[in-house]
């Protein structure tokens, strides 16, 4: 098994490209299935998860092509991968590759929607919560679907199609506002989605939707209102910059110190995270060409952070901030309000010599002085790279254990960090 080793204290210095956000590629991608015709999607990132995804995808009768590099492409820029669901010939996601990632589910809605009926297996792939699934099931009853459950698996059938709805979510949920969508673009009627989630990566989607004819108003904003077509076509996209990853160099920025430009990024994506950042003492400036990061030898205040739905700070940044936190001058308050189990860094952080209390859904991050080398071991994917960030730190060698949580999310996590001055290598086997 793969591992990472770090030797810390070096500052970070040059340009780091930005790649495409995997949590706007992964929907995109399911979105093949509502069309009979080629969706072209370009700056996919190269994950574990993305291949995951075309091997599930391949199962209900996909055909992909992975185009050749462009000039000027490297490993660390996206690649483009056309997808074309000419026939639908299964329409079971089995139990072995959906366990292994939790947004291959989400092909629950498009295959009711064009076929009529799934069998999917409940979700894995994540160690960060429960995270059920009853408002995804919820969204499809409400369009006239009849859901069961049995031997693990989700049966949905909706034989003469599915049919446009009112959906008032109880709680924000990205998940089932992106089956709301897929499934609705073809729905009978008109379907209004209540307290819809405003992420980014939700609104891709509906752009991505919008081009292959579906009739969408509203996403990026609480009510989404959708009118259902008969039929979807083909068309291209680019996949939108990844914000959490834009935010995970920031933060190993400011932790090191150093000058980098975090090339592509886009600032709008993650206002809340540049604010906090901001208000530790880092420098952020926006051009053209992307998000500049700056910090000299003074050191890191403490800021108090609570994550929220988009647009306030995102969960997938708490780890982050976290290991940045480590090293503040003061006692920083973090409140996770998304996820009850996503505090299981803290234990592999204070390996590394940080002092974190917790109590309930509040972690108190007390900043010390110096932090120093140690083996540690991932427990999910943020939590990873908040070792990454911390040993970048620390004094000495760390080794980052389990780091397959990485390749699922960080797309050529060490040649960026390398060709800023980071001394860092995998070490395989």
């Amino acid at each position: 098994m793969d591992r990472i080793r770090i030797t810390g204290g070096e500052p970070l210095n040059g340009t780091i490209p930005v790649s495409g956000a995997k949590n706007a590629a992964l929907p995109l991608m399911i979105a093949s299935l509502l069309t009979e015709e080629t969706l072209e999607l370009h700056n996919v990132p190269r994950l574990a998860d993305v291949a995951l995804l075309l091997r599930i995808l391949g199962n209900h009768g996909v055909d992909h092509a992975i185009a050749g590099k462009r000039p000027g492409q490297t490993a660390e820029t996206g690649q483009s991968i056309r997808l074309k669901a000419g026939s639908i010939i299964d329409t079971v996601a089995p139990y072995e590759l959906v366990s292994r990632m939790r947004a291959s589910f989400w092909v629950v809605g498009p295959l009711v929607a064009r076929m009529g009926e799934a069998r999917v297996s409940l979700p894995g792939g994540c160690a960060i919560g429960t995270r059920p699934v009853d408002l995804l099931l919820m969204v499809l009853e409400r369009f006239g679907a009849t859901v069961d459950i049995d031997a693990g698996y989700v049966l949905v059938r909706a034989p003469r199609g599915l049919k446009g709805a009112e959906i008032s979510f109880p709680k924000v949920t990205v998940g089932g506002t992106h089956t709301a969508l897929m499934a609705s673009v073809l729905a009978e009627g008109t379907t209004v989605i209540d307290n819809a989630a405003c992420e980014p990566e939700v609104a891709d989607l509906a752009q991505c939707l919008i081009k292959m004819g579906a009739r969408i108003t509203g996403a990026g904003t609480s009510q989404i209102v959708v009118e259902g077509v008969a039929r979807l076509g083909g068309t291209e996209h680019t996949v939108l910059p990844d914000r959490i990853e834009t935010g995970t160099y920031a933060m190993a920025v400011a932790m090191t110190g150093g000058d980098v430009l975090l090339e592509g990024a886009q600032p709008h994506l993650l206002q809340s995270a540049l604010d906090v950042l901001t208000q530790a003492g880092v420098e952020i400036a926006v051009s053209n060409a992307g998000i500049r990061v700056k910090r000299n030898g003074a050191g890191i205040s403490p800021v108090d952070v609570t994550t929220e739905p988009f647009p306030g700070f995102p969960t997938d940044l708490q780890a982050q901030l976290m290991a940045l936190m480590s090293r503040a001058k003061g006692t920083t308050r973090i409140r996770e309000t998304i996820f009850e189990n996503r505090f299981m860094h803290v234990q592999e952080l204070a390996r590394l010599g940080a002092r974190i209390r917790l109590d309930g859904d509040v972690a108190y991050v007390d900043g010390v002085e110096r932090l120093k080398g140690a083996p540690v071991m991932a427990t999910d994917l943020r939590a990873s790279v908040s070792l990454v960030i911390a040993a970048l730190a620390a004094e000495g060698d760390t080794m980052v254990n389990r780091v397959y949580h990485l390749d699922r999310g960080f797309e050529a996590l060490e040649s960026k960090l390398a060709r800023c001055g980071a001394r860092i290598e995998r070490i395989s086997g």
